[in-house]
């Protein structure tokens, strides 16, 4: 059996959990322009932009390379979480799984904290860990923070 494991970490966000949540959630089309040195494009191909179930692929800039993720997206309202399974793409490479989990918590009337959580798998052991997505996954949520509370 492959390596596998799971990364936690919380980022500091101004702003509501329901502010920072509808904006992953269902307002995935202005990251390009919000954070386009991250992320250049985002596709629904199944379902509604803010649906449980609904299907995307992400093209986005890592580590210096342009790469492609593709991703079922699950919802659960209730708990502000927003989970994305990986389906295909250069992740999915060398993981069998990959599942990212943004749960956004309330911490005051103002601020909140996004707790990431990153599952994965390893499709073998020679594989590297996966360590510096969650760098990535990281910054992603910190420099939506600032976009986030212009709009």
């Amino acid at each position: 059996m492959a390596t596998s494991g799971t990364y936690v970490t919380e980022v500091p966000l101004k702003g509501t959990a329901e502010k920072h949540y509808k904006r992953w959630k269902s307002e995935n089309h202005v990251f390009p322009d919000a954070i386009g040195h991250h992320i250049q494009n985002v596709t629904v191909h199944e379902g509604e932009s803010d649906s449980h179930g609904s299907i995307r692929s992400w093209n986005y800039t890592w580590d210096g390379k342009e790469e492609v993720f593709k991703e079922k997206r699950e919802v659960d309202e209730e708990k502000l979480t927003l989970t994305l399974r990986g389906l295909e793409g250069h992740v999915m490479e060398q993981l069998k799984v990959y599942d990212v989990i943004y749960q956004f918590i309330p911490k005051t009337e103002d601020t909140c904290a996004c707790k990431i959580t990153i599952v994965w798998e390893k499709r073998n052991d020679d594989s590297p860990e996966p360590s510096t997505y969650m760098k990535f996954v990281k910054s992603l949520v910190a420099d939506m923070d600032h976009h986030v509370n212009k709009a």
